[in-house]
């Protein structure tokens, strides 16, 4: 059998999906014995299901929630905290893939931070380039740039084709949180 590649796995599109495929990699990565770290790049604040899960599974599936919530139309002081928790999340990004601890690093949401014009993209392409040998790294969010695709092993997009919302149905516990 062939040695490990690590792979840059991008999720991404308009369709619902794109952070649990990622946690669902992490968590069959996970039961194959791989150390897995998501740093959540937007969201903070909120208890979603997967940090419940997360605990769970212990010391080798971590997620960190880095970021201030939802960003939309924030402006000024707001939308300057929401620069910086995304700038300080790069920065553990980037420690934390050359630290040689994990085996998978998710970085959730990365794509809508780059989006929104939190973190540049030339910034997370220099990220990329610090990953190494077996390191798997998997950036979500929409709107994925182009040069993020380029560099990408593996890029799926979600496409919505019908979402409950637009039915006036609620977000549901276990399928949005």
């Amino acid at each position: 059998m062939a040695e490990s590649q690590g792979l840059i796995i991008v999720n991404t599109g308009n369709g619902k999906g794109k952070t649990t495929a990622a946690l669902g990699l992490g968590m069959r990565a996970w039961g194959q014995g791989l150390r897995v770290l998501v740093l959540q790049f937007i969201k903070g604040n909120w208890k979603y299901g997967e940090l419940t899960a997360a605990e769970r599974m212990g010391a080798d599936f971590v997620i960190r929630q880095l970021g201030e919530g939802f960003v939309g139309n924030s402006s000024g002081d707001e939308k300057e905290d929401h620069k910086k928790a995304a700038q300080a999340a790069l920065e553990d990004a980037r420690q934390e893939i050359m630290s040689g601890k994990w085996d998978m690093i998710i970085l959730d949401e990365i794509n809508y931070a780059i989006g929104y014009g939190l973190i540049s993209a030339d910034e997370v392409l220099d990220v990329l380039a610090k990953k190494t040998g077996s390191l798997h790294l998997v950036l979500t969010g929409r709107g994925a740039r182009q040069e993020i695709i380029d560099k990408a092993d593996l890029v799926t997009e979600m496409r919505e084709i019908k979402h409950p919302l637009k039915q006036g149905i609620k977000a549901q516990k276990g399928i949005e949180f």
